[in-house]
């Protein structure tokens, strides 16, 4: 009898490591990855991240913000990436597919930065109850031109192009201000300097932001839309370095406002947008901050914004060159977990 007893022991441990491995197996399988946070004012919010363009390198540099507010600031953060669905590596020229944004149900605030995507109808519509659920939003550089529906038309109406005038220019300009216009600056000839717009000096989404530069060329648009207010404005500079002379042909241009977006629920969110958003931007200590204290003031968390945020970066942030097909081969969402 003891013998028989210790064998479903020996059994019922082996089955329970077995589980064990498994679900640690599954979880490393994922096809996004989740920052927990440490202490701080962020702790109990959820920020999710959406990714997905060909060019700017954003599966490379969400992460690392999402680490900074994570481990700086407390905040639990869940990066979701474009995934290849056959060999489940990071592909942002799969732009129909972006896995796991049902984490959007429990976000507090959704960070998006993607371009061009012909989202299946399933996934966006995780991103459309959260759109208009009056939760915060914050956009970058091509979430301007967030997606550009072509194979699945359901939801066509927020393409970037939407001419509808009930939704002109779609979730670019109705949600976020504006929609893809043009290069203003000269793509990778003329970077910016981004300088605190007049009368903004003390909003607490500049403070200590001291020095913005990034190697992004301003956006050019119309007129924002709705009840935006410019809070950086885009200096076009000559050059590719930030003590280049500013081109005097060009006036400044916004690249960075805040909003609101009333959505089909009647609930109204806070929306900050930036046409900035080049994975080099985010190696000046400025952008950075202006990017955390984006985020506080989205939750409604200005007060708990730090005089000076520590936006130190979180181990190595080397990203590839910006372009198209210039994204790191073989990367799976899990490598961004070390």
């Amino acid at each position: 009898m003891m013998q028989k007893m210790s064998g479903l022991l020996s059994f019922g441990f082996l089955l329970l490591a077995l589980i064990g491995w498994a679900q640690t197996s599954c979880s490393a399988d994922h096809p996004w990855v989740v920052y927990e946070g440490n202490d701080g004012p962020g702790q109990g919010k959820h920020i999710v991240f959406v990714t997905g363009d060909e060019e700017y390198r954003s599966e490379e540099s969400m992460p690392q913000l999402a680490k900074i507010l994570a481990y700086r600031h407390g905040f639990k953060c869940t990066v979701l990436f474009a995934i290849d669905p056959g060999s489940g590596v990071i592909n942002p020229n799969q732009n129909d597919n972006i896995p796991g944004l049902e984490a959007l149900n429990s976000a507090d605030l959704m960070v998006i930065f993607t371009r061009f995507r012909d989202l299946p109808d399933d996934q966006m519509e995780l991103i459309l109850d959260y759109i208009h659920s009056g939760k915060p939003i914050m956009g970058l550089r091509t979430a301007t031109h967030a997606f550009r529906f072509q194979k699945h038309t359901k939801y066509a109406k927020y393409s970037f192009n939407n001419q509808d005038e009930d939704f002109r220019g779609g979730f670019g300009r109705q949600v976020l201000g504006e929609t893809w216009i043009n290069h203003y600056g000269k793509h990778q000839q003329e970077s910016t300097r981004g300088l605190i717009a007049a009368g903004m000096e003390n909003h607490p989404i500049v403070k200590g932001c001291s020095d913005i530069w990034g190697p992004s060329d301003v956006y050019g648009i119309t007129d924002l839309h709705g009840d935006c207010k410019p809070v950086i404005m885009g200096q076009v500079l000559l050059g590719m370095n930030p003590d280049d002379k500013p081109n005097l042909e060009k006036e400044l241009v916004p690249v960075a406002w805040t909003k609101t977006f009333t959505g089909e629920k009647g609930r109204t969110a806070r929306v900050f947008t930036t046409t900035m958003g080049h994975a080099g931007d985010l190696k000046s200590e400025g952008f950075r901050r202006l990017l955390v204290n984006a985020g506080f003031w989205c939750l409604g968390m200005e007060e708990k914004t730090p005089a000076r945020a520590n936006v130190d970066l979180v181990g190595v942030y080397d990203p590839n060159p910006i372009g198209f097909d210039n994204a790191k081969k073989g990367i799976k969402p899990s490598d961004h977990q070390k």
